[in-house]
């Protein structure tokens, strides 16, 4: 039992021995270890901090990216809707060009038979009296070739024109 009872003479050393590795430790491991943990410490400090103000920026960032989406929403609307406005007046324009041009087409067609119309009644007139006149020649023909019938043509010609 004598090893775990020691002596008075060992205490002393023991107490000498620990106080200088405690005055050693002290200046030159526990300072630069507590001088570390406090840097460390800081650091931490300051990257929570930063974290922090990196969240908040963030938030702000996606606040500001929610609008600009909404803005950009809005702006697309607006565009999607002056575009059918667009397409709906160049429609009616065409529209209306369109019967422009058809109802110029009509008029234009309707002169065109009209013009027609008259070229073939006039034409029509000539040949009947192209044919009245051919008729007539050969008619007269044949009844001039007789000169009984021609005095009696003349004689009566001559009461119409007394008539007259």
């Amino acid at each position: 039992m004598d090893l775990l009872i020691p002596e008075f003479g060992t205490i002393i050393w023991t107490l000498i021995v620990f106080s200088i590795v405690v005055l050693i430790l002290g200046k030159y491991a526990w300072k630069p270890m507590l001088k570390a943990l406090k840097q460390r410490d800081l650091t931490i400090a300051e990257s929570l901090q930063a974290a922090e103000k990196a969240k908040r920026e963030v938030g702000q960032l996606q606040l500001e990216s929610e609008k600009l989406m909404a803005q950009a929403k809005v702006e697309r609307d607006k565009m999607l809707q002056e575009a059918r406005e667009l397409k709906e007046s160049l429609m009616h324009d065409a529209r209306e060009q369109a019967k422009k041009e058809g109802l110029k087409m009509i008029e234009d067609a309707r002169q065109a038979i009209k013009t027609e119309r008259t070229a073939a009644i006039q034409d029509i007139k000539n040949q009947v009296s192209e044919l009245s006149v051919a008729i007539s020649e050969k008619i007269l023909l044949h009844e001039l070739s007789d000169p009984a019938k021609q005095k009696e043509l003349i004689e009566k010609s001559l009461v119409d024109v007394k008539f007259s």
